[in-house]
């Protein structure tokens, strides 16, 4: 009896330990707890524990070579996964960086355009600025011309001696015209004064300095092209000749001489300072 009860309790041992191991895996699979798809990176459920493999399955130390293939499959696949959403990643990461980099560019161009501009703006505001004052310093100069365009002053004179009688000019008196001619040629704002004087009394010497002061216009008008406008004759006949001397006694005329007076005005610095155009007069008496 003894020897029954001996052998009994080893072989009840065995056959519950089979079911003690069942019931701690059931145990232990039921505590852990439970996984959504959501929680991981590449949005599937996790991997479930090993399948059932029987009792000497879990307490065998040397597994099959299948039952490791089955338990490591799904790991290789899961590891896959990942590098494929890892490449995934770092391509979506550099495409979203490129954009960007190139929105800072063109950026940086519009703000480098806009400074461009802004430039260009105040350098015409200078410009501008710079001509109004201009304009205004010319105009001020126009005030003051005008201002004084009647007021001619005396540049040069010239004095023609006649022979009594005589009204045909001399080769020196020619050289005389064409010295002061010469200087005039191409400027504005300029009169010529032309004074007969003759000797002889009343209306003949009138019209005999008239006629000699005629031959110098003439001669000024046909071998230098002057515009008559500009020259003023007077014939003064026998009159005394004026001097602003007020100690001398005034001088009468023996035989016959014309004066001729070269008076300028300031049109000719307002010419100048502004650069205007001559007159349309003027051009059409330039020599061509």
């Amino acid at each position: 009896m003894n020897n029954r009860l001996l052998i009994a309790l080893p072989l009840a041992a065995l056959l519950a330990l089979p079911a003690l191991a069942q019931s701690a895996a059931t145990s232990t699979s039921s505590t852990q707890p439970a996984a959504t798809s959501a929680d991981n990176a590449t949005g599937k459920a996790p991997l479930s524990p090993p399948s059932r493999e029987g009792f000497w399955g879990r307490v065998n130390p040397f597994a099959r070579k299948n039952y490791v293939k089955r338990q490591t499959e799904p790991i290789r696949d899961r590891v896959n996964e990942l590098d494929e959403l890892t490449s995934a990643n770092s391509k979506s990461i550099k495409d979203t960086d490129s954009r960007a980099q190139a929105g800072i560019k063109m950026a940086s161009d519009k703000a480098n355009e806009a400074d461009q501009h802004a430039l260009d703006a105040g350098n015409k505001a200078t410009a501008a600025q710079q001509s109004a004052q201009l304009v205004t310093t010319r105009v001020q100069t126009v005030e003051t011309v005008v201002g004084n365009i009647d007021q001619y002053k005396a540049s040069n004179q010239t004095e023609i001696r006649f022979r009594p009688g005589q009204t045909v000019l001399s080769k020196n008196a020619k050289d005389a015209l064409d010295t002061m001619a010469g200087g005039v040629k191409g400027q504005r704002g300029y009169i010529i004064e032309v004074q007969g004087f003759s000797s002889g009394k009343g209306q003949t010497a009138i019209t005999n300095s008239q006629k000699m002061a005629e031959s110098v216009v003439r001669y000024l008008v046909l071998n230098h092209e002057i515009p008559v406008y500009r020259i003023y004759l007077v014939g003064m006949g026998n009159a005394p000749t004026p001097t602003t001397d007020e100690t001398a006694k005034t001088k009468r005329v023996s035989g016959g001489r014309v004066e001729i007076s070269l008076l300028k005005n300031d049109l000719e610095q307002l010419s100048a300072n502004t650069g205007a155009p001559a007159t349309t007069a003027d051009q059409q008496q330039q020599p061509k």
